[in-house]
């Protein structure tokens, strides 16, 4: 089975695609990021679907690259016969779910085989497969794939096949739709999706010394938001293991407002503007469902149902199960939501900054699960509690900027200095010299590595510098930063078995933290580190396993990339910390 780090990711701002760097696709939703799976061999095996293109000799391609600033994936192989290259890419400007393929000969003449194995839900399903009029229509149900292509097709088995040659100067095409619609022309859908992808690229701000990586990780952050609603997904996949072998497999293919500020500040610092308001909008809309009840995340609708259930026909991306479809963690109480988006969309009084505040002080003092969503008790987690005065403090400063300052203003006040009084006291280790995981813990947390830039303390204090030097020494893996200690012969806080690599985010943080404290050098090693662990076109996936080189968890992952941005911005200021667009009401 590939590696994680293997795959490259094409999309179109409605769904996505892994594909390996043997050229086969093997994980596509369709029609969007959260719809069933139509191929799912990255979490089972040939027989769940894929769509492999390639010489008939196989293996690994030659080389790959995207072409300039865009999502569009060029693979090549230079066999024994001669030089040719696939071209795969979807349009963001193009029917929803279309995938193109276009082979060209370069030189000599090389064999291909391609082979279309289309199964519906998550790999379940095996479609009816007819020709029609030169296409191939595989359909279940009410679900309709159609492939067109330049070359004749064989049917067979559940499958599309062909076997052809490209000589020189030669192409052949393939593409893929979904429910019916006329496919494009390939030339004319690759013309206008490099020009889709050249506009949105020249409005970077952004020009420093990490000026390529910034704008590859800004084109996944963008290729990770859907287009009809404004939502921004976490990562493109479901299941992919934090351990291999182990049950630590969520679905990610849904929008949490923590994730998203992470995004949104990326957006906002690399001049972004729309993909910003598009969100909040996103947002206003979800939360008008049921405002009284503001979930952490939701579908990329804004639709609430996220019921988590196990896929049992799929055996898990290298024997790691189960494989989960939802995510239960829309249920959970996760207190510092609220201050993060209060931060990431600042100078607007409208209806969901009121009732956002209004979750704040009703909530603040309540356990809760905590950034990381633990799956065990609620707690007083430190940074819950840190980002729930961030959202006062952000309300009381707009607040003040206003003419005509409401009678809860010095309320808020001194709630803020009631909830900092609070934090010092009882989420501070002195034996430890550094903020802690919860009230009264001796545990470390890599979220204490943001206290001071959310402005919670200054990074001169001792006790951030403090908090600094405990993580670095006691919470990393060969210098890449943990979450939170898992396997150390303590029952694990999460009340979930085993271990888990790198998180790579919580190691950008530690970057971020260094330069705060004054240690720029420290900490542009260790960012010129991460930015290795990018796979061979630029991708990072959610952690890293030290111990083998490999990718961990679902892939790509906004959280990630959202740190390749706003770490080269930090370092390259010498403030550590930037503050966010506000964004008119």
């Amino acid at each position: 089975m590939a590696a994680i780090e293997d795959y490259a990711l094409i999309g179109d701002l409605r769904t996505a695609a892994l594909v390996g760097a043997d050229g086969s696709i093997d994980w596509l939703c369709l029609p969007h990021f959260d719809s069933p799976a139509v191929f799912a061999a990255l979490l089972g095996d040939a027989g769940h679907g894929r769509w492999t293109l390639a010489p008939v000799s196989g293996g690994r391609c030659t080389r790959r690259d995207y072409r300039a600033d865009s999502l569009i994936l060029d693979t090549e192989w230079v066999t024994s016969g001669g030089h040719v290259r696939v071209t795969d890419f979807m349009s963001p400007t193009g029917p929803e779910g279309e995938v193109v393929r276009i082979v060209e000969g370069l030189s000599g003449s090389v064999h291909l085989h391609t082979s279309l194995t289309p199964r519906m839900d998550y790999g379940r399903v095996v479609p009816v497969l007819r020709s029609v009029d030169r296409h191939v229509v595989a359909t279940a149900g009410e679900d309709t794939v159609w492939l067109s292509s330049s070359v004749g097709l064989s049917l067979y088995a559940g499958s599309a096949s062909a076997d052809f040659v490209v000589a020189a100067g030669e192409r052949v095409s393939f593409v893929l739709t979904h429910g019916g619609t006329s496919p494009t022309d390939p030339a004319q859908a690759l013309a206008e999706t490099a020009w889709f992808w050249e506009r949105w690229i020249a409005k970077c701000t952004y020009d420093g010394p990490w000026a390529d990586a910034v704008r590859r990780s800004l084109v996944v952050l963008k290729a990770l938001t859907h287009a009809p609603t404004g939502g921004i997904v976490a990562a493109a996949t479901t299941s992919l293991p934090e351990h291999i072998g182990g049950t630590r497999n969520w679905d990610y293919r849904f929008c949490w407002l923590r994730d998203a500020s992470f995004t949104l500040e990326a957006f906002q610092a690399a001049g972004y503007l729309d993909e910003v308001t598009a969100w909040s909008e996103w947002l206003a809309r979800a939360v008008a469902t049921d405002p009284d009840d503001v979930q952490i995340m939701y579908r990329l609708d804004g639709g609430r149902r996220l019921d988590e259930r196990s896929v049992d026909w799929l055996p898990g991306y290298q024997a790691s199960a189960p494989v989960r479809i939802g995510n239960a963690a829309a249920g959970q109480v996760q207190n510092d939501v609220w201050g993060e988006v209060l931060d990431a969309l600042p100078g607007a009084d409208t209806a969901i900054h009121r009732l956002l505040r209004e979750r704040l002080e009703d909530n603040w003092q309540e356990p809760d699960h905590g950034i990381w969503e633990v799956r065990g008790p609620r707690r007083h987690f430190v940074h819950s509690k840190v980002m729930a005065w961030v959202g006062v403090d952000r309300t009381v400063r707009f607040l003040e900027q206003q003419p005509d300052a409401p009678e809860s203003l010095q309320r808020l006040r001194n709630l803020r200095k009631t909830m900092h009084e609070e934090i010092c006291h009882r989420g501070f280790s002195t034996a430890l010299r550094s903020f802690t995981q919860c009230y009264g813990s001796q545990r470390l947390d890599a979220a204490g590595l943001l206290l001071p830039r959310y402005g919670f303390l200054p990074w001169t204090d001792p006790r951030v510098v403090g908090t600094v030097d405990a993580i670095q020494s006691q919470l990393t893996q060969d210098g890449l930063v943990l979450r939170y200690a898992v396997g150390d012969g303590r029952p694990n806080c999460d009340s979930i078995q085993g271990t888990e690599g790198a998180f790579l985010a919580c190691s950008f943080w530690l970057a971020d933290a260094l330069h705060g404290i004054g240690r720029t050098d420290e900490a542009e090693a260790l960012f010129d580190r991460l930015l290795a662990l990018r796979n061979d076109v630029g991708l990072l996936s959610e952690e890293y396993d030290v111990a083998t080189g490999h990718h961990l968890g679902n892939t790509p992952q906004a959280f990630s990339h959202a740190g390749v941005v706003t770490t080269a911005l930090r370092l390259g200021s010498r403030r550590p910390d930037f503050a966010p667009v506000a964004i008119a009401s």
